[in-house]
């Protein structure tokens, strides 16, 4: 029997396959507080973590959240957490702090309608811009979309990648839809999942510099409790790691932040195309969304127009030179959305052609189904 026969199929909903993805790729520490529509990452981490030795605690808030993962990373361990809009708002002051002070760890956000309590047992995709802006000043973060069960096993897996070797807050953004629905899937064995674990400085404790430039833009990361001498702020700081307000050094610690991310480009900025070799009109979606635009270009091809999709999985940084090709491919480019429109903004930015660019919203907690995208490809 091959190894593929011998793979289990399993009945999984997205927020389980979360769990599995994070397991696979490490994770043994989750701090969080329950929240519809996210709930059962954090119920089945209760039962799973202290299986493989990992480390499950329920926090007083999401806010106590965000910082204890912040903490487990510093000790070495891989961390996570998942929420929904009101507790994503909460953890925004210290996820800028992951960014500043370069601790890797994933937060999932299972998107609800907002905002406030809004809808909360109904999907929506109004964290968008919040994902990418919540926390305040100049950051670089990296921001994944799921679509699909399978999605939210691989790109967990990935988001604990991109955070090790990027040393960054890497956030999943799932919504009600993904996360309850429930999807045969065959997951990959251990030995076909490549991990990825942040790279641990090689020096003697007294020659490690914890923010040192280097080639890749991305210093070796030290663990609490080794030896090395290793000052954590949230304040601007040197490469040493204290506070500074030399302008040269403000000026190069800002700039690597961004440039290690900018260099990373090629394996960060994920997306799938369908039917787009021959795509006179496209739908650039993603999430839930992704789903339905699959079936309408399948349905608009059926009635004689040549229609293609453009999956974004990667939201931010945002995959502009794909995004571009498309634009100039196409005549007309539709973007659905469970919002009133934030990535179809970033989609006319990025514009500098004269394909027309149409959105189609719902904020009604409702799915935007093939049917409505197929009329608006029929019209455009």
């Amino acid at each position: 029997m091959s190894a593929k026969q011998s793979k289990k199929m399993r009945l999984l909903q997205g927020n389980e396959a979360i769990v599995e993805g994070a397991l696979a790729a490490g994770c043994r520490f989750f701090a969080g507080y329950p929240i519809t529509p996210a709930s059962e990452i954090s119920e089945m981490l209760s039962l799973r973590l202290p299986q493989v030795d990992g480390t499950f605690i329920q926090m007083e808030d999401e806010i106590a959240s965000m910082g204890a993962i912040i903490g487990a990373s510093l000790t070495g361990v891989k961390s996570m957490t998942a929420t929904s809009g009101p507790g994503f708002s909460l953890m925004q002051e210290n996820l800028g702090f992951a960014c500043i002070a370069e601790v890797p760890c994933v937060v999932v956000n299972v998107m609800r309608g907002g905002p406030s309590t809004g809808l909360p047992t109904s999907p929506a995709q109004g964290d968008v811009m919040q994902a990418r802006w919540g926390t305040h000043g100049d950051h670089p973060i990296i921001v994944l979309s799921v679509s699909t069960v399978r999605d939210c096993f691989d790109l967990t897996v990935q988001a604990f990648n991109l955070s090790e070797k990027y040393r960054v807050p890497v956030i999943i953004l799932s919504d009600g839809a993904v996360a309850h629905t429930r999807e045969s899937v065959t997951l990959p064995s251990p030995d076909e999942i490549q991990v990825i674990d942040r790279i641990r400085p090689s020096m003697p404790p007294e020659w490690y510099i914890p923010y040192e430039d280097n080639s890749g833009g991305v210093p070796p990361m030290a663990v609490f409790g080794e030896g090395y001498r290793y000052h954590v702020t949230g304040l601007v700081h040197d490469e040493r790691g204290f506070p500074t307000h030399r302008s040269d050094d403000i000026q190069a610690s800002t700039n690597r932040l961004f440039r290690k991310i900018t260099r990373g480009f090629h394996e960060i900025q994920m997306t799938k195309s369908f039917m787009m070799d021959d795509a006179e009109v496209a739908v650039i979606a993603y999430g839930s969304v992704a789903r339905s635009a699959c079936r309408a270009v399948i349905d608009t091809r059926e009635k004689g127009i040549n229609a293609g999709m453009l999956q974004l999985i990667t939201l931010f940084p945002f995959p502009r030179d794909v995004v571009e090709s498309v634009l100039r491919q196409c005549r007309a480019v539709l973007v659905p959305e469970m919002n009133i429109g934030q990535i179809s903004r970033e989609v006319k930015r990025v514009n500098q052609t004269a394909s027309k660019v149409e959105k189609h919203n719902r904020i009604d907690g409702q799915l935007i189904t093939p049917d409505e995208i197929v009329r608006r490809l029929m019209k455009i």
